[in-house]
């Protein structure tokens, strides 16, 4: 007779199913079949593992990267082929503890867990591990079982890879795909739809060889989105050099870009190969290509135009290939008409203009990210566990992140330091309360009180001003997103009241692309 579990499983199997759908389904099965408290499926990527699909895990957990070398319980799994399991009292760190999904209580230890290998084609895929609250949890038919089950899951991902080198070769032929359905892009944390949306249109793209520019404001990442357009083309096997405009002095930017020969100027004691050369046959990426100097971009335009460069010192020419993709966060097509940008540059290069969202339009992808700094800090710091508080949540998905990813890295990084300072103990589970996180949220402040010790608050509480006797009545609380969207909308049209409803002047006040202020006026109802 078969296990209503397994013929569940075998169901997805059969099932055309998305990818990441049919591996969270499976998970959750397992969870439901061992009475588990926790699962998480991860995969081994270059020494380290991240969880592709959990249930009953915090929230940020999908989005750490667990290096092996540093947690033992993991290197002991990957290790055998068999099931491992660790008794209770083992005194082996858990890399879960503290990460079970009960946020509002305090920081949980792991005391049961039981993990096993999993290989397809032969080859180290990653691994299953299962945690309980409970002693005794997994016990020796639980331990024999789990074996079986692996092998039902390394077929599931069998399955989504073949699906996935399908799709690959219906889009792209089978004369090009070699290994490009094995790339992954594990620096991109998120699975907003806005970042799903960005990541299917630079999968298109990628393959031709069209310039890309890409939009965005500081702090968004636009680096990794340009190395995964470059992973994704023709030319992955060839160089990706990247040029940081801004650092580039003018006196020193020609020769940076397209070399120069001996006695060309003070200094030049030998002929030099500059980036255009570097990059043949790959990518050249320019990024923040609007701080160029004007004397620079003729040059540049001139090289983009012919396909040919002249070393300063010389008439020869050198024939280049090379695909550019630029990228900044200033407002090009306005900077044409300032006279600070050439308008023919700007149309060279934004053959295929590519928005990349700012961090508050990613709904709930700063959780992901969070964790990813949160367990880097955790490294870092030599703490034993680090995991955010139920009202940090609040406040990380409430704040409109100005700098974007960049910001929060610096936010994650602070506030660990901050806890570890008040007299923290690196060898507990340390939880990070909302006021430690020092962000500036309109429409309301948020307050914990915790211990330095482990993090544990009591809540969170909403302020208007004085709370003493004699004091106005506190404002009744109201959602924080609700709040953060009204103070948006406030601003946006007090913005466009101010520019005369013109669009890019009040993007220009408001110090955001033009494209994301008419995305996120969308998104508020004001268009």
């Amino acid at each position: 007779m078969i296990d209503p579990m397994d013929s569940l499983i075998l169901a997805d199997l059969v099932t055309d199913l998305p990818d990441a759908v049919r591996l969270q389904r499976i998970v959750h099965t397992l969870r439901q079949r061992f009475h588990s408290d926790a699962v998480g499926l991860l995969k081994l990527d270059e020494g380290s593992l991240r969880l592709v699909a959990a249930a009953g895990l915090a929230h940020d957990a999908l989005g750490r990267r667990f290096k092996v070398a540093e947690h033992p319980r993991f290197a002991t799994i990957l290790a055998r082929r068999e099931p491992t399991w660790f008794e209770p009292g083992n005194m082996l760190p858990d890399p879960y503890d503290g990460l079970l999904d009960d946020r509002r209580g305090a920081p949980l230890p792991v005391h049961d867990c039981l993990g096993i290998s999993l290989y397809v084609e032969g080859k180290l895929w990653g691994a299953l591990t299962l945690d309980a609250l409970e002693t005794g949890t997994f016990d020796a038919e639980a331990q024999m079982d789990v074996q079986r089950y692996a092998l039902l899951l390394e077929t599931a991902i069998r399955v989504t890879l073949l699906e996935k080198e399908n799709r690959s070769l219906r889009q792209l032929g089978a004369g090009v795909i070699d290994d490009m359905q094995m790339i992954d892009d594990k620096d991109i944390i998120g699975n907003s739809e806005a970042i799903s949306q960005l990541l299917h249109e630079l999968d298109v793209v990628a393959d031709s060889d069209l310039p890309v520019l890409l939009l965005g404001e500081t702090g968004v990442g636009k680096e990794l989105f340009a190395r995964r357009l470059h992973r994704r083309s023709r030319r992955r096997h060839k160089p990706m050099v990247h040029v940081n405009c801004a650092a580039l002095p003018e006196s020193l930017a020609e020769s940076e870009l397209f070399g120069h020969v001996k006695g060309a100027f003070s200094g030049a004691t030998q002929d030099r190969a500059g980036r255009f050369e570097a990059a043949q046959g790959g990518t050249l990426f320019l990024d923040e290509v609007g701080e160029l100097p004007l004397s620079v971009q003729a040059k540049l335009l001139r090289a983009l135009q012919n396909g040919e460069i002249q070393r300063l010192g010389t008439d020869a020419s050198i024939k280049t290939d090379v695909r550019i993709i630029a990228a900044t966060n200033r407002q090009l097509k306005e900077n044409t008409l300032q006279g600070s940008f050439r308008a023919d540059l700007y149309h060279r290069l934004s053959v295929y203009p590519v928005p990349i969202p700012p961090l508050r339009e990613r709904d709930r992808d700063v959780l992901l990210l969070a964790g990813h700094f949160l367990e880097f800090n955790r490294a870092r710091l030599g703490i034993r566990g680090l995991r955010l508080s139920h009202s940090a949540e609040e406040a990380l998905l409430s704040y409109p992140w100005p700098g974007n990813v960049r910001e929060l890295e610096h936010v994650i990084s602070r506030a660990a330091l901050k806890l570890l300072s008040r007299g923290a103990s690196r060898d507990q589970i340390l939880t990070l309360p909302a006021d430690l996180l020092d962000l500036d949220l309109p429409a309301s402040n948020m307050a914990e009180t915790h211990s330095p010790v482990n993090g544990s608050g009591t809540g969170a509480r909403w302020r208007t001003g004085n709370t003493g006797p004699g004091s106005p009545t506190q404002a009744e609380p109201g959602p924080l997103r609700a709040s953060l969207e009204d103070y948006e909308r406030s601003l946006i049209q007090k913005a466009l009241a101010a520019a005369d409803n013109n669009w890019a002047q009040a993007a220009r006040m408001l110090d955001i692309d033009s494209s994301n202020l008419h995305k996120r006026a969308r998104k508020l109802g004001l268009k």
